[in-house]
């Protein structure tokens, strides 16, 4: 007899949208326009009646970043990036019904970030609710079925007056979340009974290790699996981890990288280096056992390798992926470019490689 499953309490859509506090977000946006051809959409600011911030959004495919700075000194977000640099404070998620998520999500433990409220304008309305999550970063639950314009009231439309090409960036596939000293299981026990969250996979201390350093990781999806958040915890190594270094600089928990799906990585790749896109490094010497390890794949090996990109193979199938180096100069939130064909995993066969990678850039920056 199979047992009746639970109803969805929290169904999601997918990532509505990432909003990072930035120090300077005019500049921002236009690096995300002019590096990875994000095309600029919508802004908030004095001219729309914001006197305290100003916010652009950028958009490719189904990828939205908003980009928020204070016009004040004293702000929440002036203190955010005093305190982290630029960095993610929300990650956005699009439900149906945002009132019932937040509400939902109270009853069961998460912490009240902003009630619920509903804005509107001339193209109709959007409702939305946030909770708190690790660090001083806030899930914000988006509801905007009876919405039709440019993102949500208070903004208005902006085009970019770049010449703009795509790179061919079209979701979010996951998002890394970075945690304290034994947080891990605490937040992965969090997005389980709050969220309705499920345990998807465990990395320990084995998986990802060096000679050096070591970190633990635990994935936790949604029902649908259209949203997946690993969070990741320092583990004791001989010296510090990349996790440790992150802590640091960004000083609390934060999100760590945000993975973004390609249907093509060799052409995004190239044009992200085209750009000045800058990645990290792995020695020749790991294309060495690449085919006997992973087997067949359809793109060549010389361009694989000419790009230094990753390969990966779980039993449905393989994977390509590649991480940028940090976006800023502390050295917390970077990027990663990934191409599933057919593999659901996260690139375990990769760790090594790319964690000798980071502890490379971690000893240039004398921080390992």
């Amino acid at each position: 007899m199979h047992a009746l499953s639970t109803p969805d309490f929290l169904p999601l859509n997918g990532t509505d949208y990432i909003e990072f506090y930035v120090g300077n977000a005019k500049q921002a946006a236009h690096y995300y326009q002019s590096a990875f051809g994000f095309e600029l959409k919508a802004y908030a600011g004095p001219e729309t009646g914001q006197r305290d911030r100003a916010s652009y959004v950028v958009q490719q495919g189904k990828i939205r970043l908003v980009l928020t700075t204070s016009l004040l000194p004293d702000s929440d977000i002036a203190r955010h990036v005093l305190q982290h640099g630029d960095g993610v404070k929300a990650l956005a998620l699009w439900v149906d019904d945002a009132e019932k998520s937040f509400r939902e999500t109270t009853a069961r433990g998460a912490e009240a970030a902003a009630e619920p409220q509903t804005l509107r304008d001339e193209f109709g309305e959007v409702t939305i609710a946030s909770i708190h999550t690790y660090g001083e970063t806030i899930h914000t639950f988006v509801e905007r079925r009876n919405y039709s314009g440019p993102f949500m009231p208070g903004f208005i439309q902006k085009r970019s007056v770049l010449p703009l090409a795509p790179i061919g960036l079209k979701y979010v596939d996951h998002c890394v979340g970075n945690v304290g000293w034994g947080e891990m299981n605490k937040w992965v026990e969090f997005y389980e009974k709050v969220m309705g969250f499920k345990l998807l996979i465990t990395f320990d201390d084995a998986d990802i290790s060096t000679d050096y350093s070591a970190l633990m990781s635990k994935v936790v999806s949604n029902g649908n699996g259209y949203i997946k958040f690993p969070i990741n915890e320092p583990a004791k190594g001989k010296k510090k981890s990349q996790i440790e270094e992150y802590l640091d600089f960004y000083r609390s928990p934060g999100v760590q990288h945000i993975a973004l799906a390609t249907d093509n990585i060799l052409f995004t790749v190239t044009e992200l280096r085209k750009r000045g896109v800058e990645f990290l490094e792995v020695p020749a010497s790991y294309y060495e056992d690449l085919s006997p390890r992973v087997g067949q794949i359809e793109e060549e090996m010389a361009a694989i390798k000419t790009l230094n990109i990753l390969v990966d193979r779980d039993e449905e199938g393989y994977l390509l992926q590649i991480f940028t180096k940090p976006v800023e100069d502390r050295p917390t939130v970077f990027y990663e470019i990934i191409q599933r064909k057919g593999a659901k995993s996260f690139g375990k066969g990769n760790f090594k490689a790319l964690f000798e990678a980071i502890e490379r850039e971690q000893a240039r920056r004398g921080n390992l």
